[in-house]
This record gives structure tokens, C-alpha cells and sequence, in this order.
């Protein structure tokens, strides 16, 4: 009985590391950000260091407004347009190719093994071949899809699975390889944020105002936490906690174990309609109150504030001892980490909603005028 027992944790340990080392395969390096927020857990930092002062590099041309984020892979970059196009971007910013979604694409894509995943106002879950644009399959939902989608591993067998919230109140699980619906679970209201994924734990808010805590494995609600007021953006996990903005003024630290709230600030005026960055001590997060915000993450208590001249809607990314985000002022921005003091800013003229993908030495960003920037460091630094 001994040996048995030995022999099943082995197997167990096993199939652990797999799943581990394929995770981790996944999770970005300094010359990739395969998804919004850069991981699973929506961190938003990023495995770079920036040297500023920085130039325009390249720009490309879409046919309406960009909403979307990029995402960065193998020298790649892909992104979405309101001209409802998804566009894959080579060096200097030269199209590889673009895949017509009909309508609208303000979701950030995601890339998974090979395969870009992006959703449509038309609540359409593309899975598109990400070196030749060519669709594998569609999904549909009965709302539209405006955060992004995320992906995990689930069960025994490890099956890759796709999770995408939907305005038709559900989150969505889809069989990444198929494309068919796994299981949905109904929260009360739209889903406009990505759902972000840690140890077996799927974690959303909603415009029901309720952080969600939900089981990989079948969509069962583990605990959900009121935050008073709607949730737009995305939550980020971080040592088994998760930090959220609310309309309603607040920002969130959320105990995972026991579904309790840790933390809540309350800052005047403030809602918070971006997503979080957390690193070990800091959580940075935009508000629409023309400032950016940066809390300690065990506490909560505030260590500065950095204003601008417009509105934060766009999702700060910490690259070492950096932000970089955009504003509704029009421009691209980085602060150091430490204080939130300005080292360099480009004004692009455009309101930008988009949050920055960073790797390889590159930051890109999409704007309203519908171009894709890309920026880096200025030679001989």
C-alpha cells in the first residue's frame, strides 16, 4: 500500500510540474506580452527595463478609433480596431495580416500555443491562427465582448481552456482546441473586464458591482465580495489576494482563502475605471479624476499620486522601476515607480483608452485617431 501510495503522489508531482512548466511557457519574458496585463493574473509588469528618453519609432494606420490593447509575441504585434479589423504588425510596423470580425474590436486579443483569441461587439469569440489570420473557429455569446479573454489549464488532463466575460451577463469557458462552451456562470449584470486566473481560481467584477470567485474546474462560485458600485475594469492576483477599482470611489484588496475584504480605500470623486498593476509592495491603478494612483499593497495606505491633464481610463504596465500609461489627454506617459514623478511623456493629440504592452525594448499603444504606436529607446543609451 506503501508503494502505491508513493507511486500516486509521483505521478501527481508529475503531472504538476507539467502543468507548471506549461504555464510558465506561457507567462511573458522580456521579448513577449502574449496577453492583457502581460500573465494569467493580470499583473501588469512587465519584464523590461525602460531607459528613456524615448522616440517614435513607427506608426500604422487602422480605420477608426483603437480601443483595444496589443499584445506582443516573437516580434509580433497584435491588436484590434474599431474599423473591425484584427491586425497582426511585423517589424517597423509593416502588416502581416488582418482578419475582417464584422464589427467592432475594442477586446485586447490573447495568444495562446499558436492561436489569437479576440472578442467583437458582436459578442463573437474569434480563435485565429496567429501566423496566417486564419479563423479555426467562432463562438458565439448573446452580448457584446469588451474586456479581454484569459486562458488555464483544467482538470486531470490539463485541457486548455479559454475564459471570456460577455454583456449577455456570463462568463464564458470554451474548450480552447474546439471552440465549444464548457460551462458559463450567470453573474447579475454586464461583464466589461477580463477574468483574471491563480491556483485553481477564476476572478471577475461586473457591473453588478460584485468581485466573483469562481472554480476553474466547473464554473462554481467559491465567494463573491460587494463592492458598492460597478466593476468595469479587471482585477489583478497577487499572493493569493486580488485588487480591484470600482465606480464607486474605491480600490479593493480581496482575500482569495476567505472571500473577506483585506483593504478598501476611498479616494473623493474618484472612480476607477481602470485596471490595477501590482508588484510586491505597490498597487497602481488609474482614475477619471486626472490622476494615477499607488497604494501599498498590504495596507492599503496611499503613497502618491501623480496627476495629469486628462482622465486614466487606460491600464498602467510597470516595467522595473517605471509606469507607463496612457490618459484621455492624449498622452503616453512614464513615472518612476518610487514617487510617481514625470520622466517622459509624447503627446500623441488623441485620447487614449488603450492600456501599454511592453517587451523587447518596445511600448505600443493604440489611440482614438486609429493608429498603432510603437516607441523605444533613443540610440546610443
Amino acid at each position: 500500500m506503501r508503494n502505491i501510495r508513493l507511486y500516486r503522489n509521483f505521478i501527481a508531482m508529475i503531472i504538476c510540474l507539467t502543468a507548471w512548466f506549461h504555464v510558465h511557457a506561457q507567462v511573458q519574458g522580456p521579448d513577449c506580452w502574449p496577453s492583457f496585463r502581460g500573465n494569467p493574473q493580470l499583473s501588469g509588469s512587465a519584464a523590461v527595463i525602460l531607459k528613456p528618453p524615448f522616440k517614435l519609432l513607427w506608426t500604422f494606420k487602422t480605420g477608426d478609433a483603437i480601443k483595444s490593447s496589443a499584445v506582443i509575441y516573437n516580434g509580433t504585434i497584435y491588436i484590434g480596431s474599431n474599423d473591425g479589423f484584427i491586425y497582426a504588425l511585423g517589424s517597423e510596423g509593416k502588416l502581416k495580416w488582418k482578419f475582417n470580425a464584422g464589427t467592432s474590436v475594442e477586446s485586447p486579443p490573447l495568444l495562446v500555443q499558436g492561436t489569437l483569441y479576440a472578442g467583437s461587439l458582436e459578442g463573437i469569440l474569434f480563435a485565429l491562427d496567429a501566423n496566417t489570420g486564419t479563423r479555426k473557429w467562432k463562438y458565439a455569446t448573446d452580448g457584446q465582448i469588451s474586456g479581454s479573454a484569459n486562458w488555464v489549464l483544467r482538470g486531470i488532463k490539463k485541457e486548455t481552456c479559454i475564459l471570456v466575460g460577455s454583456y449577455d451577463f456570463n462568463l464564458h469557458c470554451v474548450n480552447a482546441a474546439s471552440g465549444k462552451g464548457i460551462w458559463k456562470y450567470e453573474s447579475g449584470n454586464y461583464i466589461n473586464g477580463a477574468p483574471a486566473v491563480a491556483a485553481g481560481k477564476v476572478v471577475f467584477g461586473g457591473c453588478d458591482g460584485e468581485l466573483h470567485i469562481l472554480a476553474v474546474a466547473d464554473g462554481t462560485e467559491q465567494g463573491s465580495v460587494g463592492a458598492g458600485a460597478y466593476i468595469p475594469g479587471s482585477p489583478a492576483l497577487a499572493g493569493n489576494r486580488a485588487y480591484v477599482g470600482s465606480y464607486g470611489n474605491e480600490v479593493l484588496c480581496v482575500d482569495l482563502a476567505t472571500g473577506k475584504t483585506v483593504w478598501c480605500t476611498k479616494e473623493k470623486n474618484t472612480p476607477f475605471f481602470s485596471s490595477p498593476a501590482v508588484t510586491r509592495r505597490l498597487v497602481i491603478i488609474g482614475g477619471r479624476n486626472k490622476r494615477i494612483y499607488c497604494f501599498d499593497r498590504d495596507t492599503g495606505k496611499s503613497c502618491w499620486a501623480s496627476a495629469t491633464e486628462g482622465d486614466v481610463d487606460s491600464s498602467p504596465a510597470i516595467c522595473g522601476d517605471k509606469v507607463v500609461f496612457g490618459s484621455l489627454d492624449g498622452k503616453l506617459r512614464m513615472v518612476r515607480l518610487d514617487t510617481g514623478k514625470p520622466v517622459w511623456s509624447y503627446e500623441i493629440g488623441k485620447e487614449i483608452t488603450a492600456s501599454p504592452a511592453i517587451a523587447d525594448g518596445l511600448v505600443v499603444i493604440g489611440a482614438e485617431d486609429g493608429n498603432v504606436y510603437a516607441f523605444g529607446a533613443k540610440s546610443g543609451r
